[in-house]
């Protein structure tokens, strides 16, 4: 869900899923800005039974949250940023984390809402995170996508025909 052409988010009761948010903790204004998105998100889907983890960085995103996934939870969210700097260090870390969400969502069968961004330079991060000013919520989106999928999969668990978001 990015800029130009992303789909109108409907908000619904969420209140009956359990939630579980894991955020690196590099580049702390961008960070603050995803997180606090990702907490309206939360509050405006009436989701109560919520847990934040914080990790080192972004590379360290998948094994917690396939920690997390593991433990139950109906969704889980990845929050990071990685800046590209002068060496290859960013597309090792960014296919990485990238390769292991999507192992989690995977392997476990729960959504996984991916909020890491993965940015060119620090202006982008800052466009993106939620903050006065910023252009996009990349946090309030994760979780967005994360609770809509969600719901996809409890409407097919049940049986439904036709589950949308």
């Amino acid at each position: 869900m990015s800029g130009a052409g992303a789909p109108q988010a409907d908000t619904f009761d969420a209140g009956d899923l359990r939630v579980a948010v894991v955020a690196s903790s590099w580049h702390t204004v961008v960070m603050d800005g995803l997180l606090a998105g990702a907490e309206r998100a939360l509050d405006e889907h009436r989701v109560t039974e919520r847990t934040v983890v914080r990790v080192p960085g972004a590379f360290e995103l998948p094994v917690v949250a396939g920690a997390l996934a593991a433990q139950g939870y109906d969704a889980v969210v990845a929050l990071g940023v990685v800046v590209r700097g002068g060496t290859p260090h960013f597309d090792y870390v960014c296919s990485a984390a990238t390769e292991g969400l999507t192992r989690v969502a995977l392997d476990h069968g729960v959504p996984v809402g991916f909020g890491l961004l993965t940015c060119d330079d620090e202006q982008q991060a800052l466009d993106r995170a939620g903050l006065e000013g910023s252009s996009e919520d990349k946090g309030h989106e994760a979780v967005a996508a994360a609770l809509a999928t969600a719901r996809v999969l409890r409407g097919l668990a049940a049986g439904a025909a036709a589950a949308t978001p």
